[in-house]
């Protein structure tokens, strides 16, 4: 594993198994350098442990980057479950799973994911502290990414294009799940036009029904003439049709190379754990006390700040918006690491 081209020096990896329930996950610690590592939980069928191992190695190492470049107190995790969530998920092995994150002792807080939801959460409460949505506020349903998301999109288009206003650029959204479906709506009150795609065909119909939406087969979003594209399903799934793109899924460079790529091609990549980072502004909101609606929403509104603010130092380096974050989020995480070996200062009379 240490050789795994996804391995990024984390912290800690645990491989879990429990008969009974039929649990097999993997956990992942990138880093706990700036805080306990936060991320949430993920129940997919994966084709074997080889592919769920890169997933969580990524992902937990997005959540690292997230909270690094906004700034929070926490580091990042990751937790992925092997089995179809349809089928395979019970009572008995959300417990299990609850024992494997209570064994860390705190170093990772469970969040929910593709494939696990808060009701998940509850039971893992029964063996478990160490979740998020424990405050009753937190527990109501917030689209929290879906709002990041769009302030980034906003940030982008004042960047690239000048505009200050949505009215009238087309989008086209790929994937209309938790984060894509609600992002279409708060495009559509900003005057935008949507082109939508998603393998549920109930989601496409309402996405048409509700905002207008052009219909797209899977495959044909790739070759839309589109200002914005925002993939909001799973990564790895960029090409270079697009003037701007900004969406919230996770991962969406095969490899980091291809922020040069779509540069050279003109087109701006906003990183996407900048986008998506709402999860984690909301998680800090909970366990500040503010987690009020509108208080979720308005610490998440300031991704439009950090955006833009990566956009300009890009612009003026001459340098990709992928690469500049990166070296924000390690100068950060450089400058935790010496405050945690520095030695203390005694104290004088």
């Amino acid at each position: 594993m240490f050789h795994h081209p996804d391995f990024d020096d984390h912290e800690q990896v645990v491989f879990a198994r429990d008969v009974t329930s039929g649990l097999r996950a993997i956990v992942a610690i990138h880093s706990t350098v700036l805080g306990p590592a936060f991320g949430g939980c993920r129940m997919w069928p994966y084709r074997d442990e080889a592919e769920a191992l890169t997933d969580v190695l990524r992902l937990s190492r997005g959540m690292t980057y997230k909270a690094a470049i906004c700034e929070l107190p926490y580091g990042g995790g990751k937790s992925v479950i092997l089995g179809d969530p349809r089928q395979e998920k019970t009572p008995a092995l959300l417990r299990a799973m609850g024992q494997v994150v209570d064994r860390l002792g705190g170093r990772y807080i469970i969040a929910d994911d593709i494939g696990t939801t808060l009701d998940d959460l509850r039971v893992l409460r029964e063996v478990t502290a160490h979740t998020a949505a424990a405050t009753l506020a937190a527990r109501q349903p917030l689209p929290v990414t879906a709002y990041g998301v769009f302030q980034a999109i906003r940030a982008a288009v004042e960047h690239a294009l000048g505009r200050h206003d949505l009215d009238g650029l087309r989008v086209a959204v790929q994937g209309l799940g938790a984060v894509g479906l609600p992002l279409c709506r708060y495009l559509a009150d900003a005057g935008a036009a949507l082109a939508v795609t998603d393998l549920d065909e109930a989601r496409v119909a309402r996405a048409a029904r509700t905002f207008g939406a052009q219909l797209l087969a899977p495959d044909a979003i790739y070759g839309q003439a589109a200002d914005v594209f925002a993939p909001c399903a799973l990564g790895a799934v960029l090409n270079d049709r697009t003037r701007i793109v900004c969406g919230g899924a996770n991962n969406q460079l095969a490899e980091a190379r291809h922020a040069a790529a779509l540069a050279a091609r003109d087109i701006l990549f906003v990183p996407d754990y900048i986008a998506n980072a709402g999860g984690v502004i909301d998680f800090h909101q909970e366990r500040t006390g503010a987690d009020a609606p509108d208080a979720v929403l308005g610490a998440v509104a300031r991704i439009h700040d950090i955006t833009s603010d990566v956009l300009a130092r890009a612009a003026r380096a001459g340098e990709t918006p992928l690469r500049v974050a990166d070296r924000v989020v390690h100068e950060r995480l450089a400058a935790a690491r010496q405050r945690a070996t520095a030695p203390s200062r005694p104290h004088s009379d």
